[in-house]
């Protein structure tokens, strides 16, 4: 059990976290002909939209009311009411959705009562999906963000009633910020493997995942629709992944009494078992022989990569849930996590199997990681990694230095697999390669010769 502490320093350093509006950004991108506005100054967007553009390489649809001075005072009724009617003219979405930023936050706007004036004064927009979300930025972090407007869609599009009759193959999934597009497309493998139509929130395997579109459009590039939202109450089960997902899931319950079952992480062998069990409970089929065989590939590389593993010191910083997910396959697989940072707090930081989990930044995550074999973090980690002269694997968000982020798979018994190859290849690339001069015979401190290879008699060389 860790011991949860928060940095005490008065500011912040090297930023690990990123904003609350940016995590509600990016769940509203995994919502089909969907438009996300952020409710504050036009630098808070910019700096969003540069960071998305960034990893995922794509165009970013992100807009917003640009509220300056005298309208941060004044309230931002107007700008709301105009940003929305130029984005309709524009753009023709299906859904707009408004994530509040720090500067409306602390004026105090009253977006929900906005919103309302809005409706009696545009009725020809009746069919206009709207969702607003408060994420102030001064208060807790990404994975907070995303979580409250995942739930804060399931309870504007859901209807609040109990279906007369579910669909037995139907599952919703609601899906963790730590889970990539390809992330989210093996989990739709295995699910429709068993037979069961799932329908995800959000969506971010069809609107970002690299796909060129026939035609150009301004809102996201696909996703899940409102009327698919609104249908999720008629599944006979809900499977959340990650604990940011557990008030989505409850709310879901609540509104159209869908069960759920939670899944804290998808990486390892445990939590997989867990998982295609729960599938093949639910489903009243067999497990597919395709995952039968990929378990056995997973337990062999699990072998395969222990060697390597093993004793190895690793510092990792990430959202609670992706910490989490990496942090407890690491230590199955013998490694020990020697510094742990994350951004904010989150039931599960207790359980992670190391002594101390920090909530704070990239130096904190620096001053921890010093003789560690290996630092796990995102893109902004890399500065730190070259002072330590220890090497950095990518993962989270951003990551900019590379491509193909958005298909990075660390999930299911694939994902798990791969991800030991590609991190064991790390530590194996960290040994010693012997050369003609280590067969002659190397050096000990006193300058005496030691022994090698060479100077073993046969008949003791069993």
């Amino acid at each position: 059990m860790a011991r949860v502490t928060v940095s005490k320093k008065a500011c912040t350093v090297n930023p690990l976290k990123m904003s609350q509006p940016i995590g509600g950004a990016l769940a509203f991108m995994g919502v089909s002909g969907c438009m996300p506005v952020l409710h504050g100054s036009q630098g808070c967007t910019s700096f969003g939209l540069v960071l998305f553009v960034r990893h995922f390489k794509e165009a970013i649809p992100l807009q917003t009311t640009a509220m300056n001075e005298v309208a941060t005072i004044l309230g931002g009724l107007d700008n709301i009411e105009q940003a929305i009617l130029n984005i309709v003219k524009r753009a023709k979405p299906s859904v707009i959705g408004i994530c509040s930023t720090g500067v409306t936050e602390t004026k105090g706007d009253d977006v929900d009562g906005y919103l309302q004036l809005f409706r009696k004064r545009h009725p020809e927009l009746d069919d206009l999906g709207i969702v607003y979300v408060s994420t102030p930025d001064f208060k807790d972090a990404f994975q907070d963000g995303f979580g409250k407007t995942v739930k804060k869609l399931v309870e504007t599009f859901v209807p609040a009633e109990i279906p007369n009759r579910r669909a037995p193959q139907r599952v919703n999934v609601l899906a963790g910020c730590h889970l990539t597009p390809g992330d989210i497309d093996e989990l739709r493998d295995i699910i429709e493997s068993f037979g069961l139509e799932p329908t995800f929130l959000p969506d971010l395997s069809g609107s970002l995942d690299g796909h060129i579109p026939e035609d150009f459009t301004p809102t996201t590039l696909g996703g899940v629709t409102k009327e698919d939202i609104a249908a999720m109450g008629g599944a006979a089960w809900t499977i959340a992944v990650g604990e940011q997902m557990r008030d989505a899931a409850q709310a879901l319950e609540a509104r159209a009494g869908v069960p759920f079952e939670l899944f804290d992480r998808l990486t390892g062998l445990a939590p997989n078992d867990d998982f295609i069990s729960f599938l093949s409970r639910i489903s009243g089929r067999p497990v597919p022989l395709k995952y039968r065989r990929l378990r056995g590939q997973l337990v062999d590389a699990m072998l395969d990569g222990h060697f390597h593993f093993g004793g190895k010191k690793i510092a990792l910083g990430a959202e609670p849930d992706l910490l989490f997910a990496i942090g407890q396959w690491l230590t199955e697989m013998g490694a020990e996590v020697s510094a742990a940072v994350t951004t904010t707090h989150s039931p599960q930081l207790e359980k992670l199997m190391t002594e101390e989990v920090v909530i704070g930044d990239l130096e904190d995550l620096e001053n921890g990681a010093a003789g560690c074999d290996l630092l796990i973090t995102h893109s902004h980690g890399r500065q730190a990694a070259e002072r330590l002269g220890i090497q950095l694997y990518r993962m989270g968000l951003p990551m900019f230095d590379r491509i193909g982020a958005a298909h990075e798979t660390s999930v299911g018994y694939r994902g798990t697999r791969d991800l030991i190859f590609k991190i064991g290849n790390i530590f194996i690339d960290q040994i010693h390669e012997p050369t003609p001069d280590t067969w002659r015979g190397e050096h000990a401190e006193d300058g005496t010769t030691l022994a090698t290879a060479a100077d073993i008699p046969l008949s003791s060389a069993h």
